[in-house]
């Protein structure tokens, strides 16, 4: 038995959640859509050459959320999950993740987008762990910051050490699949490393390395 981990975006789904929930807060008119949009996809540009702060990021994308209850947020967010995200769910993934469960594998996503977000997807597709970035509650309303380590680059490797010493996991012979530059830093660090519909950085370093590249559909 072996720990088996995933990247959520572009990994097991086809699409980024954190920018289709931006698209989904535009619909419902809990931003500014032309210009929220706008300033979204210029980050997310950021992130595709790994060169987004992510601090940034989630400061611009949780500010809709101050002052919302995790319950109010979530009962947009199960709907958004069913009829958004779950058609962009690669088959290819869930037959890896199912291999690995029968291989006897615990599986984990850990994802550098919002822990609301990453939860409500990983139960789409019956996965019980989760490593994403959490979010500051004060007095039962988010308030637009995160907290501890957040879970993007180098941070993704810290999170999964803490996380694999709380729960006596070990971390040898650990697969992880992710599509980004940004996780270069955790695939560098696992025994397993595969490379899914890489991007152009990505399939670089893959190739130089000898990684596994797959295609999912």
């Amino acid at each position: 038995m072996a720990l088996a981990i995933f990247d959520l975006d572009e990994t097991l789904i086809d699409g980024d959640c954190a920018s289709l929930w931006a698209h989904e807060m535009a619909k419902i008119g809990w931003v500014d859509g032309e210009s929220f949009l706008r300033k979204d996809a210029e980050l997310m540009a950021e992130y595709a050459f790994g060169r987004l702060a992510m601090e940034d990021y989630m400061a611009f994308s949780l500010a809709p959320l101050v002052g919302r209850t995790a319950d109010e947020v979530a009962h947009v967010v199960e709907p958004f999950v069913e009829d958004v995200i779950e058609p962009l769910i690669y088959s290819d993934a869930m037959r890896h993740v199912a291999e690995h469960r029968k291989a006897g594998d615990r599986v984990l996503i850990i994802s550098a987008s919002a822990e609301f977000l990453v939860k409500a997807v990983a139960a789409r597709l019956g996965i019980q762990d989760v490593l994403a970035i959490q979010l500051e509650e004060q007095h039962g309303f988010y308030s637009g910051k995160t907290r501890g380590v957040l879970s993007y680059r180098e941070g993704k490797a810290t999170r999964l050490w803490a996380w694999a010493a709380e729960q006596g996991e070990s971390v040898q012979n650990a697969h992880f699949y992710s599509d980004s530059i940004n996780d270069l830093p955790l695939l560098e660090q696992v025994t397993y490393p595969h490379v899914v519909n890489p991007d152009p950085l990505l399939r670089e370093q893959a190739e130089a390395r000898g990684w596994p590249l797959l295609a999912w559909r």
